[in-house]
């Protein structure tokens, strides 16, 4: 009998609320296991996240966007606009007690833009000098227009004025890597046990497929202020399974809630849905690097029209969510969205505008297009993905094969082999800026996954890039976003609104404007 119950010690064990147990640990739905922790190569959300706790740049982003002081207490910024230095805290140190200097941020800034890194995240580094020549291979890194002045010191110099800037630096693609790990242990530098991070979480756990496991950095600068131990974030890329565990009492937090459960959620855990407004898209891209949307703009056109996206938000994605007609989402100040001519044409009237345009495209019933639909694992997506088949389907007869992949698969899929013909995507901002949206389709950005390629829109971007007046840099960047929705290298569906479940006994939660949020300013009820 005694050894029945020791035995069972374990699952009671789990149900203990961690906060109870005298640890405050916080278990979070991750969505998918992570790409990268290299600060350089991420660009994913599942990344991002965890990067955020694990590293720090010279500022962070507030509830608003807004830049407030991170591993910099200070900053100033020239006259002309072109100059920024950044004053670091005293005694800043890294994870394993190292002094943390401006020359880390320095050589970081520098590894990233350099090519042979092979970072896909390197485009918001552009506003700074030589950057974009040093990315493209035509300038040596060590021309980057950074120099740390002494310890304390970083000098920034910018070959435009850039009112975005110091909300750049907030970025986790801008924290510092510890030189030391990533010469000695190259890709591996990031496992646990050589990772050496500079947050106020240190990684000390990576089962892949499992769990991640950060816990709370005594050195951090404000590691008083910390109150959780750890953060325990599991890749749960089924939604379902994901509310079943936050239901069983294993996570604190989900990562998303399935579309389908809404009105369960909403009926028997109200206090604990959270649904944010996020400055994102959701889209469909156009591979246009080959067949068959390669020259074949009618073909895009068609599409895109017979997407119905009223019913996609109120049917099946039903949180809030509002159709997009445009790429850059709204609510971004002194930015006038632009949207596809056809936004107010009645559903009917689409419809027959896209048979016009597939017909002429060279399709129709005795010749109907075949077309592959891929997306990442995902129930959420599933259902958005049926959807869209069975419109194709209805509207213009294209006989739609689905392809769900798992993320990192789908992934490759979309970015290095372009085997894909349509595909899911979506792009949530870094900064409540819209040349957050318009980089990311310039022509060869790491992110540009339909390989769009326009030269009429890469003009009007980088010329908006170097206007200083906030009004004509937006009037640049309103044109550039026309010229896009001219040449429908994506299918804009909706504007997204961020879905988590989150346990009451969760203190100091707030996702902020851009839909991330620091552990550092959470903690655990113990009553």
């Amino acid at each position: 009998m005694l050894r029945r119950w020791l035995l069972a010690l374990p699952v009671l064990a789990l149900l203990v609320h961690p906060a109870r147990a005298g640890e405050q640990v916080l278990r979070v739905g991750n969505g998918s296991e992570p790409a990268t922790l290299d600060p350089a190569l991420c660009d994913l959300n599942p990344d991002l996240q965890i990067l955020h706790e694990l590293s720090e740049g010279l500022v962070t982003i507030g509830p608003s966007g807004e830049a407030l002081p991170g591993q910099a207490e200070s900053w100033t910024v020239s006259d002309d606009g072109l100059t920024y230095r950044f004053s670091l805290r005293p005694d800043l140190a890294w994870s394993n007690g190292a002094p943390l200097t401006a020359e880390d941020f320095a050589w970081s800034w520098r590894r990233t833009v350099d090519p042979k890194t092979g970072s896909k995240y390197a485009f918001p580094y552009y506003p700074i000098l030589n950057a974009e020549q040093i990315v493209a291979g035509t300038a040596d890194p060590s021309t980057l227009g950074v120099h740390a002045i002494d310890d304390r010191t970083l000098e920034v110099r910018l070959k435009a004025p850039t009112g975005f800037f110091v909300k750049l630096t907030g970025l986790p693609q801008f924290s510092p890597a510890y030189r030391p790990a990533v010469e000695r242990f190259g890709t591996q530098y990031t496992r646990p046990g050589n990772l050496v991070s500079n947050g106020a979480f240190m990684l000390v756990e990576w089962t892949p497929q499992s769990r991640i496991v950060v816990a709370k950095n005594p050195r951090y600068w404000d590691a008083a202020s910390v109150k959780l131990d750890k953060v325990v974030y599991l890749p749960i890329e089924n939604q379902n399974e994901e509310l079943k565990r936050y239901r069983a009492g294993e996570l604190e937090e989900t990562y998303d809630v399935p579309s389908d459960q809404l009105d369960f959620v909403r009926a028997e855990l109200p206090a604990e849905l959270r649904i944010t407004p996020s400055m994102g898209t959701y889209f469909l891209g156009f591979n246009l690097t080959r067949p068959p949307f390669k020259d074949d703009l009618k073909l895009r056109q068609a599409i895109n029209l017979v997407i119905d996206r009223e019913t996609i938000v109120a049917k099946i994605t039903k949180a809030g969510e509002t159709p997009a007609y445009g790429w850059v989402p709204p609510g971004i100040e002194g930015y006038a969205n632009r949207s596809f001519d056809w936004k107010a044409l009645p559903m009917a009237e689409r419809i027959a505008r896209a048979r016009k345009l597939y017909a002429e495209a060279g399709y129709g019933p005795a010749k109907p297009l075949a077309l592959e639909l891929r997306y990442n694992t995902s129930e959420n997506h599933k259902k958005i993905m049926i959807g869209v088949a069975s419109m194709l389907k209805q509207a213009l007869g294209i006989q739609v094969t689905l392809v769900n992949q798992e993320f990192k698969v789908f992934v490759e899929a979309r970015k290095a082999k372009r085997e894909t013909e349509l595909f899911r995507d979506g792009w949530t901002a870094d900064y409540p800026d819209a040349n957050n949206f318009a980089e990311v389709l310039l022509t060869g950005a790491g992110l540009n996954d339909s390989g769009y390629a326009s030269p009429a829109y890469d003009e009007l971007v980088h010329r908006a890039q170097l206007t200083v007046d906030p009004a004509a840099r937006n009037a640049l960047l309103e044109q550039a976003e026309q010229q896009l929705l001219r040449d429908e290298p994506i299918a804009p569906m909706f504007n997204y609104t961020l879905k988590r479940l989150v346990k009451p006994y969760v203190k100091g939660y707030a996702l902020n404007i851009l839909g991330f949020y620091y552990a550092r300013l959470v903690s655990l009820d113990p009553q």
